[in-house]
């Protein structure tokens, strides 16, 4: 992959994914060896890509080859539809390595879920197949501009024979790196669906034109729509799941609040690493090394605890997809689903940001030196955690727990 050009602005044109055979995991433990075999090897140049914004090809190429873009697939559809307390840890062992790496297929995931709630049969066999298969998933939902990220501007609507998608997205998380585009826009109804529209198809643009300072190597640029046809047949109308109680909008944080949790979990390590290796212990503590100073010890010990609060509540919110799937949806499971993982969030933002920022203080000053790049944790968790206001996640379950009041039903809960 050393040959692909990585510049500031690429088109669809100038880089396509290659399309490699992928193995298909059996089990959760096959799974969760494959991450760690991949964050090993993610980890050794992560600093370094987000330094160049050199995007993970090679990493995410492993991560499909491995079989982990289809651990999700339902055993009836030939997968090995790992438990979602597997998933969460999967995408934080990932994420501690290289959270943008990561973040890239969090969509692909969110997606297929998506897929089991609202696709046909015809559709789900198809597009199921082709993950089995190495084909990855990008995202083609979010638009600038609007009143807010419910609210879309891309239109599919008839034209001829068939059909043909008009519009602008942006924070299109692993389009670049997709063979399959997912966008959603409004038909002639009004109504919400996703068309899943190949790679290389006329009037499909896709721009890496992402400048945040977190998240670098993401992608999550612009996608540009101008009467790009459409194959009806893989139209899913998603506006459906808005009349059934379902947990889509949960499986969705869960992978979110998981890539926060390893965030934090690479911030610890390279803390505790630094203090251990190159700190000097302040003169008023009169000890040797850094890691004796009792106010050091303290604080990784408080941080410790921390994040294990976390990971112990990204777990149980785990648990209780998995309980919560095993049955049929109700209104009240699905709203206690989503309660669990927002639980989760609140944690895992809040000690992704704390590690992050601490690693200073622990570290002293000569951690702030380019040569470490240790500023890309707090980047990274500054960047990721915007993806929705965590102050939502208290509100929704202080008014679960007073008033018994449902969360509401969408993506960001």
């Amino acid at each position: 992959m050393s040959n692909l050009a990585q510049s500031p602005l690429q088109s669809d044109l100038d880089i396509a994914p290659l399309l490699l055979p992928a193995k298909v995991l059996r089990n959760d433990s096959e799974a969760l060896a494959a991450a760690h075999e991949l964050a090993q090897a993610a980890r050794l140049q992560a600093g370094l890509r987000d330094r160049q914004r050199k995007l993970p090809w090679a990493e995410l190429e492993q991560f499909t080859r491995s079989g982990l873009g289809s651990i999700s697939i339902p055993r009836e559809y030939g997968g090995p539809q790992v438990s979602f307390v597997t998933l969460a840890e999967v995408f934080a062992i990932i994420s501690a390595a290289d959270p943008a790496l990561g973040q890239i297929p969090q969509n692909h995931f969110g997606i297929l879920h998506l897929l089991q709630g609202a696709a046909s049969q015809e559709q789900k066999k198809q597009l199921f197949q082709s993950v089995l298969d190495g084909w990855r998933i990008g995202n083609g939902g979010p638009e600038r501009g609007t009143k807010n990220t419910l609210d879309l501007k891309a239109r599919i609507s008839a034209e001829g024979d068939g059909l043909v998608i008009n519009g602008q997205k942006f924070y299109s998380t692993g389009a670049l790196f997709a063979h399959w585009v997912a966008v959603k826009a409004l038909d002639d109804e009004g109504r919400q669906v996703m068309a899943f529209v190949r790679r290389g198809t006329p009037g499909l643009r896709i721009v890496d034109d992402w400048s945040g300072f977190g998240q670098r190597t993401t992608a999550s640029g612009t996608v540009l729509l101008n009467n790009v046809p459409v194959d009806a047949d893989l139209v899913v109308p998603t506006w459906r799941l808005g009349q059934t109680p379902g947990i889509q909008g949960a499986v969705s944080q869960l992978i979110q609040a998981a890539i926060d949790a390893g965030i934090a979990r690479g911030a610890l390590d390279d803390t505790i690493s630094f203090v251990r290796e190159r700190a000097r212990p302040w003169i008023d503590a009169k000890v040797e090394r850094a890691s004796d100073d009792l106010y050091v010890i303290a604080d990784i010990g408080k941080l410790k605890i921390e994040l294990h609060a976390a990971e112990a509540l990204l777990r149980k919110a785990g648990q209780v997809l998995d309980q919560v799937s095993a049955a049929p949806i109700t209104e009240h499971s699905a709203a206690r689903a989503s309660i669990a993982v927002a639980q989760a969030k609140v944690l895992t933002t809040e000690v992704s940001l704390l590690v992050s920022e601490k690693l200073f203080e622990l570290a002293g000053s000569r951690a702030t030196l380019a040569e470490f790049n240790l500023d890309r944790h707090w980047r990274n968790a500054r960047v990721h955690t915007l993806h929705d206001p965590v102050r939502w996640k208290y509100h929704a379950v202080g008014a679960w727990h007073l008033n018994g009041t449902l969360p509401a039903r969408h993506s960001w809960i």
